[in-house]
């Protein structure tokens, strides 16, 4: 048995997210995408923290259920006859830190946990004491830096846990080209030792961290950062039993359990299987670029031309993979690829002490491009719940699902779709900047000269 957790939610206070993301709606889709622990992200936002501690019930130490279920699980149908633990909801909440330091500039963004309401209250009316303004958005901007916020928090509460989010983002994170720092210590200086992981953002794969020495006694772990319903699970992080012999039992999901299994070397009940990613190429901040002037270069090309716009003279924002070289400490050349029995490719570490980590499309992107048709139509949605209705999750159809059942279910050309995102036989022209990658899971041009070449040859043969 697995838990897959995905702890960087947003709820619809924080800015530029869907009206949509509440505890009902993230329940429902949690289980649609195959989920058992969610985030109840933003908890700073007072709104926003009286809402679920009004809706939610403590089940276990730090874990809490939705009081409801009965009223949402209506909308599930089917899924149901599937045997599933959860989605239950863990406390955490988004700040960004916005301070200078010697001269410098940083923002940097945190995931703070909170082990229950009665803490993460605390929380609220110290950095209100502070003169914080936790009202105006579910991610706050704080103007402590990271040591004071850190001394701040574990003055509160020992159990609470910082994780630095999306830690190679140009603009807002621990390794930023424009705000962060070249290492740990320096950010967080003598609370350094509790950063105990680090999340990778979507423009980032755990292969990627692997190469840096600092991160080698840290987890690398994977959320969604999901603003809308749609995206909640596109990144997780998936636990597994300590004892591979013991199932997991309601009783071990608790609050230290789940962060002790990111504490590399600690005794604990959980540790990472795997987790699950974005291809990273897909993040917006993958190559350094200006998209203003349409600039996009790979890191041998900024190597080579710079790191200044040749179209308006300004800087480039360098993208993720040029950070990444800047600071690795290893060639990149240290990951094997292996395929399981259904076709699934797996990114591993050749040492075995990193678990490894599957790059993944998202369903109702592969449905998209397979039925021609929009990923928020009707006719792509309601495949899309055909298929997790019938084989228990998004996660398990993309995952596990022989390709036969969902070529007899959805067609040919979702299961070719499908197919092609487990071999990794796709294009995607890498995101900068701030402008999504775009993912072809078929290329039409090789498509297309593949046909003629095809129709040229049966000519030749007289067929």
């Amino acid at each position: 048995m697995e838990l897959v957790l995905d702890l960087h939610l947003h709820s619809r206070f924080s800015r530029a997210v869907s009206p949509r993301m509440n505890l009902e709606n993230m329940y429902i889709w949690g289980r649609k995408k195959g989920i058992n622990i969610l985030s109840v992200t933003d908890y700073t936002h007072p709104i926003w923290f009286r809402e679920a501690q009004s809706q939610l019930e403590e089940i276990s130490s730090g874990i809490y259920k939705l009081k409801d279920e009965r009223k949402v699980e209506q909308e599930l149908g089917e899924i149901l006859t599937f045997p599933f633990v959860g989605p239950y909801f863990m406390l955490s909440t988004e700040v960004s830190s916005i301070y200078s330091e010697n001269g410098k500039g940083h923002r940097i963004h945190l995931l703070i946990f909170s082990p229950n309401f009665e803490t993460a209250a605390k929380v609220n009316a110290e950095l209100v004491r502070r003169g914080c303004n936790i009202s105006s958005d579910g991610r706050p901007i704080l103007g402590l830096t990271t040591k004071q916020l850190c001394e701040m928090l574990f003055a509160i509460d020992q159990k609470i846990a910082i994780i630095p989010c999306h830690i190679w983002t140009p603009w807002f994170s621990l390794y930023g080209s424009r705000s962060g720092y070249d290492k740990i210590a320096d950010c967080f200086g003598e609370f350094a030792k509790y950063i105990f992981a680090v999340e990778t953002g979507l423009s980032s794969d755990p292969s990627m961290n692997w190469r840096v020495r600092e991160l080698d006694s840290r987890s690398i772990v994977s959320f969604s950062d999901a603003h809308s319903l749609e995206k909640m699970g596109r990144e997780a992080t998936v636990l597994k039993s300590k004892n591979h012999e013991v199932r997991i039992k309601n009783g071990d999901i608790t609050y230290d359990n789940i962060l002790n299994g990111f504490v590399r070397g600690k005794e604990r009940v959980f540790e990472i299987a795997y987790t699950i990613e974005f291809y990273p190429e897909e993040g917006k901040y993958h190559y350094t670029g200006h998209r203003a002037c349409g600039i996009s270069y790979s890191p041998t090309e900024d190597k080579a031309k710079g790191t200044l716009c040749p179209v308006c003279g300004r800087d480039l924002t360098v993208g993720v993979m040029h950070r990444v070289e800047e600071l690795a400490n290893t060639p990149s050349s240290n990951f094997k690829i292996a395929q399981d029995k259904y076709g699934m490719t797996w990114i591993t570490d050749p040492k075995g002490v990193r678990p490894p980590s599957v790059s993944l499309v998202p369903l109702l992107e592969v449905l998209s491009e397979a039925l021609e048709a929009g990923v928020g139509t009707a006719t792509v949605l309601t495949v899309f719940d055909r298929l997790v209705s019938l084989f228990g999750s998004e996660h398990e159809v993309l995952l596990r699902t022989p390709l036969e059942k969902i070529r007899d279910t959805a067609g040919a050309k979702v299961a070719e779709g499908i197919a092609k995102v487990r071999v990794r036989d796709i294009s995607i022209n890498p995101g900068f900047d701030g402008e999504y990658g775009k993912v072809s899971i078929w290329n039409k041009k090789k498509e297309e000269e593949k046909t003629k070449q095809e129709k040229k040859d049966q000519l030749e043969l007289g067929i």
